[in-house]
């Protein structure tokens, strides 16, 4: 696993200096405990610090800006379009049945590091890696988060409504979608 010694100069740096974390390994760590939650503001990855809580783009761009202010690039953050099931997502299959779907295509924020994934949201519960089902990635940076994950979802999602002609309207899926979030969210430790 890399690891390198945080700068004394960095905003982000000092935030995890600011509590005892001083190697990129340790910031790693402290961010995977903190709890899933969504900031008051999706775009300010800063805010998981004194908010203590994170989703999995605000989790990997507060790391990813960690190394930027490192000069490390071999830590890249990516948008995956994934495959989300019960068997990868634990907690979707019942929403996903109750609509007769075998998936719906999700986002995934996530790390790779000299090419390897790193996720530090994913339980460790789950029968088949998310990584397994990957039908779309894209590099981004951590400014990114926002507007560009959601607008590459969406544009995802329509597409393959379209291709695989799904009888449910984009919107139909995005509200089947965002109960599959709510039954995500309930069955993860808060």
């Amino acid at each position: 696993m890399l690891n390198f010694l945080l700068p004394q100069n960095g905003s982000l740096s000092k935030l995890m200096i600011e509590n005892g974390v001083y190697d990129f390994k340790s910031a790693i760590a402290y961010v995977h405990q903190l709890p899933y939650g969504r900031t008051s503001d999706r775009s300010a990855y800063r805010l998981i610090i004194p908010e203590q809580k994170g989703t999995c783009s605000t989790k990997h761009a507060f790391l990813k800006q960690l190394a930027v202010e490192s000069q490390q690039e071999t830590v890249q953050l990516f948008i995956g379009i994934y495959q989300m099931n019960e068997s990868n997502t634990k907690g979707v299959g019942t929403i996903l049945k109750q609509h007769q779907l075998e998936y719906i295509p999700e986002a995934h924020t996530y790390l790779k590091i000299n090419g390897k994934v790193l996720d530090v949201t994913r339980a460790s519960t789950n029968t088949t890696s998310f990584q397994n089902c990957i039908l779309a990635e894209e590099e981004i940076l951590p400014h990114q988060i926002a507007t560009h994950k959601v607008d590459v979802h969406q544009n995802f999602l329509k597409q393959w409504i379209s291709e695989k002609q799904i009888s449910y309207s984009f919107e139909e899926i995005w509200k089947i979608r965002e109960e599959c979030i709510a039954a995500l969210s309930a069955s993860l430790p808060h």
